[in-house]
């Protein structure tokens, strides 16, 4: 059975038993000496004389420090080796017993089980004492046999007290060890020696003339002056010194958060109390903090020694509140004595102007001290110190916390997700896998640009109280990115990882208000898992964030990584030099796909797409190659690749006597080149090509960015002739507003929406607006993503003015694209000269 880490306390009321022996002792030596004669009236003026010095010497006890300890010294022992040399035995037992009784219960006002122990104890010493004097009558004061007398007889007293002190202890407390009681009795054993020795000196001058008291009188006065200063000196000393201790100790504590505990055990070790409270006042993620140190309990208690009413109080004041027997209130005094309390002192903690708290101190330790005015003082400095310290080591915790979690969601940071996934993978079992689900906001970027950063912040910790709310109990979310938010978790197997983000995802759409407008919520989630997909944190999160760019680019809910992905991720890491060489050796070619008219079937032009079939990897993604382009600053040679061969197939086709005005893609980036417009114009003018054959198409979002540098360019572009086109409208912030501001001629309506209108109503109304809405700008409308007949009839239906799509062709080659010509139009002559018209859609 372990041992407890406290001491075994027993019931103060044992003490009794020691009494008991003590008082029998006592009976059984003053007894024989009273009956074998003793007479009550002998020498009573000298009697009262030892009787007020045995009040002075019992009321008065002197502290001093040796090599830092504390040592308590009484001068009873010296009156009382005066009065066995001067008076009877039984009469110094009867007038020491009369004083200790009165100073005990009048000035110190001791409990009743201690005073009565004190009583008998001090009974039972000065009746051995007198008995060994009374054995060696009579005695001469001058005669060197007289001073060993009196010499025994303090040595026994001393030594019955001893006795008795430590049988207390053993019986209340439990044993005592060697050790504890050798430190114990050694200052127990030397002071009362010295005090002896001192009596004896004052016996002998007191024989060689009475008038040496007045000497001994100039003396005491003496002695008196110098131990005061000397005890102001100490105590000075003292409280500097373990003030210094305490805020080295504070201060250490500070760097491994432990500063709660060290302040409040060092500040009841320096009030000698009780109980040290520290309470701390709720503060923005810190909660309400009550903590103390009690005597003997080695932890911290969450309860205080006084009432809550006397933190506020302290508090509203803010001020020092004393509650003491000569100190504050009496009302206070007489509250805090009914919940069994002595007396305590409350000091607002404060930071700068603000108070953040209480430090406080109760119950003064000894039965007869109470807390004084130096005191609060003290407190009061400790906690000016304690203000500061707790006020850092909340500042630490902060950068501590602020170091691992996001500032905007509260949520762990990449780093703190890292150092979680390691642990995690660390001790996984086979049983399970460690799932990383990676989030991907849809859309934030149009949020901020459009609405601002402050409500792309709303949106942002909406996700993600929905995704924590969402989340597994044992699920850790964080914010690694900008708009990408991690979940990692313990699954059964893949299949329930995939399953854990699906109802993830569906429970995290849904509108969210920002201001009075509503947006939808929307993400792409990425899923891998250890250790298929990878053996360390760092790589598990590189892959989620594959698998998520994937889902977005195929539009996909939910993807699992899979190696092919990740062939592609690093592919597009070498792209970028080769993209260069392609671009200087031509090897980059534009495909074209018609569109046509859907009121006469009427070929009305082409899109220019780039395309570039790579010699090792074979066909690379439009997608890729323009992100690379994007990135590396080589964007603007692909754009006027693309431009320059449309412009060129153009002039040719005018040439053979055909008009097909051709689109070319815009990226947002290109529209805040100021220069752009000035090339446009040059390459018209290099293949005399009419500003009005070539349409420049931008995304909805594309003037979103940098709108006063975007608008600018498209201005000027429009003043050029050129025709401008809305791609993708109805997806990221398309509206209204943007019809109005941009200078367009035509709206192309997202593939998505056209693709979906035959089965989902919403598509096909939101196709219905937006063709409602051009007509009234008077925009033309084109449909993309037309692959049926059912689609094309519903855009007939409805007034689309063009489709794009795979029903009519895919992106074909120069040569293809006439071979296609030819096949699927017939010529039919005019007035205004021979048109071709498809002949059927295929």
């Amino acid at each position: 059975m372990p041992r407890s880490r406290f001491p075994l306390r027993r019931s103060p009321q044992l003490a009794w038993y020691v009494t008991a022996a003590l008082l029998l002792l006592a009976s059984v030596i003053a007894v024989p000496m009273g009956v074998a004669g003793w007479h009550p009236a002998d020498r009573w003026l000298t009697a009262l004389v030892f009787f007020g010095l045995f009040l002075a010497a019992e009321a008065v006890v002197l502290e001093f420090d040796f090599r830092r300890q504390a040592m308590s010294v009484s001068l009873a022992d010296i009156p009382l080796v005066l009065a066995l040399a001067y008076l009877p035995p039984l009469t110094v037992v009867l007038v020491r017993f009369v004083g200790l009784l009165l100073v005990h219960n009048l000035y110190w006002r001791t409990p009743p089980v201690k005073l009565c122990f004190n009583l008998a104890a001090k009974l039972a010493s000065t009746s051995v004492a007198a008995a060994v004097v009374f054995v060696n009558s009579p005695m001469a004061a001058d005669q060197p046999r007289s001073w060993a007398v009196l010499f025994a007889a303090a040595t026994a007293n001393l030594l019955v007290s001893l006795a008795a002190v430590m049988g207390v202890i053993s019986v209340v407390q439990g044993g005592t060890s060697a050790r504890e009681l050798a430190r114990t009795a050694a200052p127990g054993l030397v002071v009362p020696m010295i005090n002896v020795t001192v009596s004896l000196i004052i016996l002998l001058v007191l024989q060689q003339s009475m008038w040496s008291l007045l000497l001994l009188a100039v003396m005491t006065i003496v002695l008196v002056r110098v131990y005061r200063a000397y005890a102001r000196f100490v105590r000075q000393h003292r409280s500097v010194t373990e003030l210094y201790d305490l805020t080295r100790a504070v201060e250490e504590a500070g760097r491994d958060g432990t500063v709660v505990d060290v302040l409040l055990a060092r500040t009841r070790e320096l009030l000698r109390a009780d109980y040290a409270t520290l309470w701390l006042t709720a503060s923005g993620r810190h909660p309400e903090v009550l903590l103390s140190a009690r005597v003997e309990y080695r932890g911290l208690l969450d309860s205080a020694a006084t009432p809550d009413d006397f933190r506020l109080l302290a508090v509203e004041q803010n001020d020092t509140l004393v509650v003491a027997p000569r100190l504050g209130s009496e009302q206070l005094l007489r509250k805090l004595r009914a919940r069994g309390g002595k007396d305590a002192i409350v000091v607002p903690l404060r930071s700068g102007e603000a108070v953040i708290g209480t430090l406080e101190v109760a119950g003064r330790l000894g039965d007869q001290a109470s807390f004084g005015p130096d005191d609060v003082r003290l407190l009061e400095t400790v906690a000016a110190h304690a203000g500061v310290a707790v006020e850092n080591s909340r500042l630490v915790d902060r950068l501590r916390f602020d170091a691992q979690h996001d500032a905007l969601t509260a949520l762990p940071n990449r780093r703190r997700m890292l150092n979680a996934l390691d642990e995690a993978i660390k001790v996984q079992t086979p049983e399970d896998v460690v799932a990383v689900l990676l989030f991907d906001v849809a859309r934030l970027r149009h949020v901020n640009d459009s609405l601002g950063y402050g409500a792309g912040d709303e949106l942002l910790a909406e996700f993600a109280r929905r995704l924590r709310d969402s989340a597994p109990p044992a699920a850790l979310v964080g914010r690694i990115g900008g708009n990408e938010f991690a979940l990692t978790v313990r699954a059964a197997n893949i299949e329930a990882a995939v399953a854990l983000a699906v109802k993830i995802r569906e429970s995290l759409q849904g509108p969210v208000a920002v201001g009075a407008l509503t947006i939808d919520v929307d993400c792409a989630v990425g899923v891998a898992v250890h250790p298929t997909h990878g053996a360390d944190s760092a790589t598990l999160l590189q892959h989620a964030d594959a698998a998520t760019h994937a889902a977005k680019v195929r539009h996909a809910a939910v993807q699992l990584f899979s190696a092919s992905l990740e062939s592609r991720s690093v592919r597009r890491v070498g792209l970028a030099d080769e993209l260069r060489r392609a671009l200087d050796a031509g090897e980059l070619r534009v495909y074209f796909q018609p569109k046509v008219g859907l009121r006469d079937r009427r070929l009305v032009g082409v899109e220019c797409l780039a395309r570039w079939e790579h010699p090792v990897h074979g066909s690379v993604a439009p997608e890729d190659f323009v992100a690379v382009a994007e990135h590396t600053g080589q964007l603007g040679r692909l754009t006027e690749v693309v431009l320059r061969e449309g412009l060129r197939r153009a002039r040719e086709w005018e040439d053979a006597g055909r008009t097909f005005p051709v689109s070319v893609n815009l990226s947002p980036t290109t529209l805040l080149d100021p220069t752009f417009p000035a090339q446009v114009a040059e390459l018209l003018r290099e293949y005399a090509v009419d500003p009005a054959w070539l349409t420049l198409e931008i995304t909805a979002g594309g003037a979103v960015g940098d709108p006063d540098r975007a608008l600018a360019t498209l201005h000027a572009l429009r003043e050029l002739g050129v025709r401008l086109s809305v791609d993708d409208f109805g997806t990221g912030y398309s509206s209204l507003g943007y019809l109005q501001r941009l200078p367009v001629q035509e709206v192309k309506i997202d593939r998505t929406f056209v693709q979906g209108m035959t089965t989902d109503p919403g598509d096909l109304a939101i196709v219905r607006t937006v063709v409602d809405l051009s007509r009234h700008f008077g925009l033309s409308v084109v449909a993309e993503g037309v692959e049926s007949e059912l689609t094309l009839g519903l855009l007939e239906e409805i007034g689309c003015d063009v489709g794009q799509g795979f029903l009519f062709s895919r992106p074909l080659p120069y040569e293809r694209l006439d071979a296609w010509y030819a096949a699927q139009t017939q010529a039919e002559s005019t007035p205004a000269g021979e048109v071709r018209w498809l002949r059927a859609v295929p």
